[in-house]
């Protein structure tokens, strides 16, 4: 099969032959997004808690920083293996697992009476997390099709914007609530009942369909991927503790490491065999490669930000880590609003819509630098707020329709793995950016003398140049699109029905 058709478009892919819509996909809907809410929240969440968890359990700060890069290295690490188990051998199943994994580890990282525990628990409910993850967009997918498929990815897309958004918000109102020095705990506890109540409502709501995948994976290639993603990575989650500078030989390892993955992935699909990845995502899938690549390109500048916020706020102008979250607030709120009416509008605009969106994310975080940069220490939250919010509701036309019209093309069979593969490299322009926006932050605050309000406008102005590469690629698929007289929304096809109710 040619992976450039449209198997994944209006009208196909989502329930068995001769069937109607499932009744319950909207309120399925509704279960994934919470459950995706929730992993998305604890990558950003934890950092808040930090300098509390290093009191508590004496620990190092290399250490503590271990909770929040443990979970993000073994998050993305297991991403596409994931996304393919779902695949081969049921999407509800893994998805169902997955989250009653995530829940057991969060009370076991709760109740971790030593820092060796709580990271040992963190990598656990990493890897549960990115078992979980791939599922969303894939059951999406599968349950959805035409205009509904670009409203539920508009969901999907709000909520991995705004996860990312409010975690310190979030994380700020807990230590809040929970006072004493155990109140840290309660960043782990919180996910219990939230995650017990989805795991039920999903057993009863999600979809019971047979796998259609090949159910054998394709052990060379998980060990090559995860070899090149670890290779990748680690550096970056070690950035803090001078990873980058000693572990930088990694770099081009893992790209060789990766190159032969390719390799390795062309072969298996020559002799007729099940790949990790089939690499005809990239080369036959119409916008499947540029979507994967501009959302790693935004993701640079769209996760660093806001270490370098909460930075500037919290050591720059003194403010407590829930008045740091809400100072950015505006920025959350903008993007749920956008992303929820951008998943309406992308059938009719296309990636017309990321390129504005584009335009008012940069227009609105330029504007954030330069009234950071001039602005009063005792206004400047208050004079930024109009920019963050015009900010917000560009991000919310980036994200959400990205995935849309990357996802949107592939076939059905293949939803799981495609879906991982594009988070993992939104996890890996994520942690590029949390690595170099904050340490630019910090090496500008010693070449100034602490100057705080130069220091965040420059790292802004830093994650604005990933930005503006991923503007540039978006501006390049709408012109391509247009020259090749594509239409914004799929086509019903006849044979869409082909891979239809898998997984």
């Amino acid at each position: 099969m040619n992976l450039g058709t449209r198997a994944g478009g209006r009208g196909g892919g989502q329930v068995p032959h001769g069937e109607g819509p499932d009744p319950n996909r909207w309120r399925a809907l509704w279960v994934t997004l919470v459950a995706g809410f929730m992993i998305l929240l604890d990558v950003t969440i934890v950092a808040v808690a930090l300098p509390s968890m290093q009191r508590e359990l004496h620990a190092s700060a290399a250490a503590v920083q271990w909770v929040v890069s443990g979970y993000a290295l073994a998050f993305a690490l297991i991403l596409v293996t994931a996304g393919r188990i779902g695949d081969a051998f049921g999407r509800r199943r893994v998805f169902l697992f997955a989250l009653a994994a995530f829940v057991v580890c969060s009370a076991g990282a709760g109740a971790a009476p030593t820092i060796g525990l709580l990271v040992v628990a963190r990598l656990a409910q990493g890897v549960a997390a990115g078992c979980l993850a791939p599922q969303n967009s894939a059951l999406i997918q599968q349950l959805f099709q035409g205009e509904e498929r670009g409203r539920a990815f508009g969901l999907f897309g709000a909520t991995v914007g705004v996860s990312s958004a409010v975690g310190p918000v979030v994380g700020g109102l807990i230590l809040a609530l929970a006072h004493g020095a155990h109140g840290w705990r309660w960043i782990f506890y919180v996910n219990v009942p939230i995650g017990v109540v989805a795991l039920l409502l999903g057993a009863r709501l999600l979809p019971r369909v047979a796998p259609g995948g090949r159910g054998r994976l394709d052990p060379v290639g998980v060990c090559l991927l995860g070899t090149g993603i670890l290779a990748l990575m680690l550096p970056l989650v070690l950035a803090d503790a001078g990873g980058v500078r000693r572990l930088w030989w990694l770099f081009p390892a893992g790209v060789l490491v990766l190159f032969l993955f390719t390799g390795w992935e062309r072969r298996t699909v020559r002799r007729g065999g099940a790949p990790l990845l089939d690499p005809g995502l990239l080369t036959e899938t119409r916008g499947y490669a540029t979507g994967a690549g501009l959302g790693a390109l935004y993701f640079v500048g769209f996760s660093g930000v806001w270490l370098v916020f909460a930075l500037f706020f919290q050591n720059g102008l003194g403010f407590s880590p829930l008045m740091s979250g809400l100072a950015v607030t505006p920025f959350a709120v903008g993007s749920a609003v956008a992303a929820a009416v951008a998943g309406r509008l992308v059938d009719r605009f296309g990636r017309l819509l990321t390129v504005c969106g584009l335009v008012a994310v940069m227009a609105g975080l330029g504007a954030t630098a330069v009234v950071l940069w001039l602005a009063p220490a005792d206004r400047a939250a208050w004079y930024a707020a109009p920019a963050l919010l015009v900010g917000g509701l560009g991000s919310g036309c980036v994200i959400s329709p990205n995935v849309t019209m990357t996802l949107r093309d592939v076939p059905v069979r293949m939803a799981g793995a495609a879906g991982g593969a594009l988070q993992t490299g939104q996890r890996l322009g994520g942690a590029v950016g949390t690595a170099a926006l904050p340490g630019l932050f910090y090496l500008t605050l010693s070449a100034t003398s602490d100057d705080y309000h130069g220091a965040v406008a420059l790292a802004i102005g830093c994650g604005l140049a990933a930005m503006g590469c991923a503007f540039a690629v978006a501006v390049l698929d709408w012109r391509r699109d247009r020259a090749a007289g594509h239409r914004h929304c799929p086509p019903e096809t006849s044979h869409s029905h082909t891979h239809a109710g898998h997984g």
